[in-house]
């Protein structure tokens, strides 16, 4: 079979090396007794140790070529390979409505992306593993008070416990990234409810961190126009004092409804959360 070159414009690095491959693999049997979804299994290399895992296990590819590739090499695998764009995908379509895990080395120019649709299927998706750049993986899972704390940390933390499982080189794939790459882990927490308005949650997050340097005192008068103002009580708040990467979610939560408080049953507490990337947008690798 003749093998498929990575495209730069689908953000693709071939994984050379099989030991990192069978561990990312492995990752997924910290869920063992729903299906499998890999994203962007390229030739294989992730794939050939997650199907012999017995369970329902699917991949979807972007790349027509890669696809050629793979039913030519596991014929007997063919319904199992979607020719597809994942972030456009019915995602309860893929097994039914029934839970999955899903997994993959994610292209790194819309990581993001995938994850914010995870997001948005979190009933659906109890728990996603895989490889991402380094940088996004360190945001995911680091702790309020540092630098890599951000609009990804707490969106994904409000509803995962997050793991950062390893770090790769990168030397161990053709062609080598510019960046180190890591292995993570997101699995579903107890959580149900919020304990807010989930848009207006957003649109705080996303505000406040667009000044993150700033106090939450500055920063969140964006939310508010010259048909809604904020009290001098809401402004003179303690939590006003500090910035964003202070606060835990429990207390992004808080703010959140001492800012509905304000709004009241004003339009904008409805609106869209605009600047948040949405599953079918393009991706940025660097999101806050």
């Amino acid at each position: 079979m003749r093998q498929v070159k990575a495209k730069k414009q689908l953000g693709q690095h071939v994984l050379t090396d099989l030991g990192i491959a069978r561990r990312i693999a492995d990752t997924v049997d910290a869920s063992p007794d729903i299906p499998v979804l890999e994203i962007g299994p390229g030739m294989g290399v992730m794939t050939q140790y997650l199907k012999t895992k017995p369970r329902p296990f699917k991949v979807v590819e972007i790349d027509k070529e890669s696809v050629a590739y793979l039913n030519e090499r596991w014929p007997d695998f063919k319904d199992s390979i979607i020719s597809g764009d994942f972030l456009r995908m019915d995602l309860n379509d893929v097994f039914g409505g029934q839970q999955f895990v899903l997994t993959g080395n994610y292209p790194y120019d819309i990581s993001s992306q995938i994850f914010f649709k995870m997001l948005d299927n979190k009933d659906l998706i109890p728990c996603c593993t895989g490889m991402i750049q380094r940088e996004v993986a360190l945001r995911i899972a680091s702790e309020p008070g540092n630098k890599a704390y951000g609009i990804l940390s707490v969106m994904i933390q409000a509803w995962y416990d997050t793991e950062y499982l390893f770090t790769v080189d990168e030397t161990v794939f053709n062609p080598p990234p510019k960046v180190k790459s890591a292995v993570i882990r997101m699995t579903r927490n107890n959580v149900t409810d919020l304990g807010c308005d989930e848009k207006l949650f957003r649109r705080v997050v996303k505000t406040v961190f667009n000044q993150r340097r700033k106090m939450l005192r500055v920063s969140l008068r964006q939310i508010f126009n010259g048909d809604v103002r904020a009290s001098d009580e809401f402004f003179t708040d303690p939590i006003m004092t500090r910035r964003p990467e202070q606060l835990t979610v429990k207390e992004f939560v808080t703010l959140t409804n001492m800012v509905a408080e304000q709004l009241g049953d004003s339009p904008i507490k409805d609106s869209n959360v605009e600047g948040l990337p949405t599953s079918h947008q393009a991706g940025l690798v660097g999101y806050p």
